[in-house]
């Protein structure tokens, strides 16, 4: 998603967007260790490009774990009452539902007359959706999206998580970013995130967090998203190779009134610029699987870290 009404010279993109106040988010945390359980692992060691099951259902054997090991009775003291069978061990978002949404769509560009009608975004008038930015060499912002969508997905399904998304594949049109918003608010989501790559300027680099401001529908959920937000950052410093933001935002956080996504959430949620698709050294990341793959471990760690605290 690139934007423009930038201050700082960024230079305008396909995607029509403009900044909102900006101030600090309150606080840091640093992410714990233990936060990181064998899906993060597995998404680093590169297992992600296994092809997830479609959205919206769980992958088979979700609820299938190790049974724990049953001592032996002394042959002189057993009961005759038969032991319990075992019980398969937690997992840690078991119950839970995570919802994600891949901006922008691969076809959207097919479709002018869609993408660009007009929507309601809680505070004023907004296109349905854009195209989204791509690098020099045509790699797509929609592309990318989905990609980190998916393996953040199957990480959380390994997990136990149900996850919801907004669309189920890169070759269709929209939705728009308001219907998005009701696909996740309807969901049961305990928390959402909107992924996305920016279309900054060609020196820029970096990623930001883009959280909401109170405006009514999402006014229960501004504090936690905020916490939200701080955990997202932390992780991807942690777990990846993305600075912040060096062009927009301050120490990677952006607080916008202007994305219906934020806007109408009554769902626990913010909005990643992964980093710069117009810089080379940005583009190189964004594009590369394993990068991709890292990006998702970062995610999935910070929604352990939220909703495990």
């Amino acid at each position: 998603m690139s934007h423009r009404g930038v201050p700082g010279g960024r230079s305008p993109g396909p995607t029509r967007c403009s900044p909102g106040p900006a101030r600090r988010a309150s606080r840091w945390r640093l992410l714990p260790a233990a936060a990181c359980p064998a899906a993060l692992a597995c998404l680093l060691a590169a297992c992600g490009s296994q092809q997830p099951v479609t959205s919206g259902t769980r992958a088979a054997g979700d609820s299938v774990a190790s049974p724990a090991a049953l001592r032996s009775p002394d042959p002189a003291t057993a009961s005759p009452t038969p032991s319990p069978a075992p019980t398969a061990a937690a997992k840690p978002l078991a119950g839970i539902t995570v919802g994600i949404d891949p901006g922008h769509n691969g076809l959207n560009g097919t479709d002018p007359s869609y993408i660009n009608h007009i929507i309601w975004n809680g505070r004023e008038n907004e296109t349905c959706d854009t195209t989204g930015t791509q690098t020099a060499g045509g790699y797509t912002e929609a592309r990318y999206n989905f990609n980190v969508a998916r393996y953040l997905r199957a990480a959380l399904r390994a997990d136990g998580a149900h996850v919801v998304m907004t669309r189920p594949d890169n070759n269709g049109v929209g939705p728009c970013v308001d219907r998005r918003a009701q696909i996740l608010n309807h969901s049961g989501a305990q928390v959402a995130i909107d992924i996305h790559a920016d279309g900054g300027p060609a020196w820029g680099r970096g990623f930001t967090v883009l959280e909401p401001v109170a405006d009514g529908p999402n006014d229960q959920v501004i504090g936690s998203s905020e916490q939200f937000g701080a955990d997202v950052r932390a992780a991807l410093l942690a777990h990846t190779s993305m600075p912040v933001s060096d062009y927009y935002g301050s120490h990677g956080v952006q607080f916008r009134n202007d994305l219906a996504g934020l806007n109408l959430t009554t769902v626990p949620k913010v909005l990643i610029e992964s980093g710069n698709m117009v810089n080379a050294t940005d583009a190189a990341l964004l594009t590369s699987p394993r990068f991709q793959r890292q990006f998702a471990a970062a995610l999935l760690a910070a929604i352990l870290q939220f909703l495990h605290k």
